[in-house]
């Protein structure tokens, strides 16, 4: 088998992933009407993933007689060569990733639809909602991952079910902070969207498929009153813009808080420093769940391969099967997209994750571009008190997203 390394620019996104694909119940190597196959395929991964991916790609080599070369290209730079690429027909038949890319190369018409059939029903909902598109899925889902509430068991055993009971909890805690919520100088809304989903403010309205529509969701009543709780834990000192991503994992590693949300690549340090943690979902603040963003990681199948049909079946055959699935998970510690997968995974805090993650996927349509340039500085200005009506603050934001959205 061949193996093309190629080095490019730093990454930019940790949530960039490996392929996989429809949750069959049987390892493809099993598949009795597997049809004929032949030819080669070229695969793209990032840096993060090209050793198992090399792995898996050796063994479908081996299982059905394809050349297959992987590509290493750097995450940062992966997503935008693979649309410049395609057209000029040098791109590869497959490019692994995000799912939040889908809007993107649907509308560049890099990609193609890829018709799962009764593999879909294998699949979670949230995955294949993920990479679904103007009702089309464009993408094989293999891993899920999302933020959630991390307890440190060794200073609290008991959550209230509420986010104010929670804060209240550290009266009797008496930790430096009752919960840490990262943030940093512009804000960080993915971190708050949970609090902001619970009082029925999401971004986008969603449509009946899971997908999103470009309707904006986050304004009104609901947005009004968010925006008034932001201000209010910024009164009571539970939100500090000081405090980012890598001030927060300290804090809670030096048990200054009993409780942090954060995602599994934060946990992972965490158990490795000995801690003892659970991980739960985030409690409502405003009513309604609790919802985080949940994002995907799977298989696109370029729109000008010469080889879709052994693309779509390393896509939906190989790199769906239940042993497949479960592997990639270990090497990349999210939970696997596949219902069997996920059903078999035996990492306590994988599938306590997993059972946090809801339905809300991050938006892949282009409109989502618009909103992050205004969505976590205003949410600072909230938090800082430097907003002295709150909610025509937020309307003032929900209007210029609906500007820049219009173009």
């Amino acid at each position: 088998m061949r193996r093309s390394i190629l080095t490019a620019a730093t990454a930019v996104t940790a949530t960039l992933a490996l392929a996989a694909c429809s949750g069959g119940e049987e390892p493809a190597a099993e598949e009795s009407a597997a049809p004929e196959l032949e030819g080669s395929l070229t695969v793209w991964v990032d840096e993060t993933r090209i050793d198992i991916f090399t792995e898996l790609a050796e063994e479908y080599s081996a299982e059905r007689g394809i050349d297959m070369e992987v590509v290493q290209k750097a995450s940062g730079d992966i997503r935008q060569e693979f649309v410049q690429q395609v057209p000029t027909g040098k791109g590869p038949d497959i490019v692994v990733g995000a799912h939040d890319w889908t809007g993107e190369f649907v509308t560049n018409g890099v990609v193609q639809p890829i018709e799962l059939g009764d593999k879909a029903s294998g699949f979670s909902d949230v995955s294949l909602a993920a990479f679904t598109y103007d009702g089309a899925v464009y993408g094989v889902p293999y891993a899920v991952e999302n933020i959630a509430l991390v307890r440190n068991d060794d200073l609290v055993s008991d959550t209230p079910d509420t986010f104010d009971d929670l804060v209240a909890q550290n009266d009797d805690t008496g930790a430096d902070y009752p919960v840490i919520i990262q943030q940093g100088d512009e804000g960080d809304a993915y971190h708050l969207y949970p609090l902001q989903t619970s009082f029925g403010a999401p971004v986008f309205e969603q449509n009946a498929d899971g997908s999103y529509s470009p309707d904006l969701a986050l304004g009104g009543d609901a947005g009004d009153a968010f925006a008034d709780y932001l201000g209010k834990l910024g009164d009571e000192g539970v939100l500090d813009p000081a405090i980012d991503g890598e001030k927060a994992k300290q804090l809670f590693l030096d048990g200054k808080t009993p409780y942090m949300v954060t995602g599994p690549w934060y946990a992972s340090e965490f158990t490795g420093a000995g801690m003892n943690i659970s991980v739960l979902p985030v409690p409502s603040a405003g009513g309604e769940p609790a919802e985080p963003f949940v994002g995907v990681q799977g298989a696109f199948v370029s729109a000008k391969s010469e080889n879709a049909l052994v693309a779509n079946d390393f896509v939906t055959n190989f790199l769906g099967s239940t042993d497949v699935q479960l592997r990639l998970a270990e090497a990349g510690g999210r939970a696997p997209a596949s219902i069997e997968a996920a059903g078999q995974v035996d990492d306590a805090i994988m599938q306590q994750f997993s059972d946090a993650a809801g339905s809300a996927p991050m938006p892949s349509i282009p409109e989502m571009g618009s909103v992050w340039q205004f969505w976590g500085v205003t949410e600072v200005e909230l938090i800082q008190g430097k907003a002295k009506d709150p909610a025509k603050a937020w309307n003032t934001m929900v209007g210029n997203i609906q500007d820049a959205i219009a173009g």
